[in-house]
């Protein structure tokens, strides 16, 4: 039990929390639609994200036993068979595909976009120094997502939200591959930790300052209340904190510059649901 437990990853839940925040930003930002409305996206990305990570192993399950990082997930240090991954994949998908039912049409037609991403995602790595880019788009389909579920309207604070997180995403994630980067190029995975090479600290806070600049726009836009520039005002300092944790690229400080991130999510939602 506790494989499949790892293999979801359930047991880091720092994923799911970095999917959750943007679908909840956009939850408060669409108006508070119903309760049950709010619990089927919620468990909608607990449950993709452990999808999603199902695939992912099974994707890298010849690779992962080579990086320091990932030698003892459960494909790669053989606790369970590709035959019990798939298994495990079909079981979430059919529960996702029931969550979807209760929406509506126009959301089906997010979902399937949505569902495509989270498939290919893990085999872009081999293919495109930009996997980053891919996951991005995947964290951020939530967000149209909930507008056609609620209000089946694309507003531009809709767009604005989306690329924002795709930008915020790329630079958490560039962080985090940035601790794989020695094993990554020994295996031959791309990345764009590798492809910003010696740039990557300033690509990094360019990604950090469309993102805020993105959230600016967005509380103009919706005239929001002080408190969510106060919140504003913290992620900025979150941001240059995570600056100088990455400044020497040493693994655990990227690593925890990358969890960082989860500080970020939380308090632009403190910002929302108090403006």
């Amino acid at each position: 039990m506790l494989a499949y437990l790892q293999l979801m990853r359930l047991d880091k839940p720092i994923g799911t929390l970095l999917l959750l925040w943007p679908t909840l930003w956009a939850i408060w930002l669409v108006g508070h639609p119903s309760t049950y409305i709010t619990i089927i996206f919620i468990l909608g990305v607990f449950i993709m994200r452990s999808a999603g990570c199902v695939v992912n192993d099974y994707a890298d399950r010849h690779f992962d036993a080579h990086v320091e990082r990932t030698q003892n997930r459960p494909l790669a240090r053989g606790a369970l068979t590709e035959k019990n991954a798939l298994w495990t994949l079909f079981v979430l998908l059919l529960i996702a595909l029931c969550l979807l039912l209760n929406l509506n049409k126009l959301s089906w037609l997010i979902a399937c976009f949505a569902l495509l991403t989270a498939l290919i995602y893990p085999f872009m790595k081999r293919y495109t120094h930009l996997p980053q880019v891919i996951l991005g788009i995947a964290f951020s389909w939530s967000i149209p997502m909930v507008y056609a579920a609620t209000i089946e309207q694309f507003p531009l604070t809709c767009w604005l939200l989306f690329f924002t997180n795709i930008c915020w995403t790329i630079a958490y994630d560039t962080e985090y591959a940035m601790v794989d980067r020695n094993d990554d190029v020994k295996i031959g995975i791309k990345s764009t930790a590798l492809l910003f090479g010696r740039y990557d600290k300033l690509i990094i806070g360019l990604l950090q300052i469309v993102s805020g600049v993105g959230l600016l726009f967005i509380g103009l836009i919706n005239q929001l209340s002080q408190i969510f520039y106060i919140a504003l005002f913290l992620v900025t300092a979150l941001f240059i904190y995570q600056q100088w944790l990455i400044k020497n690229r040493v693994r655990n400080r990227c690593f925890s510059a990358f969890m960082n991130n989860n500080y970020v999510g939380f308090i632009v939602f403190l910002g929302l649901f108090f403006a």
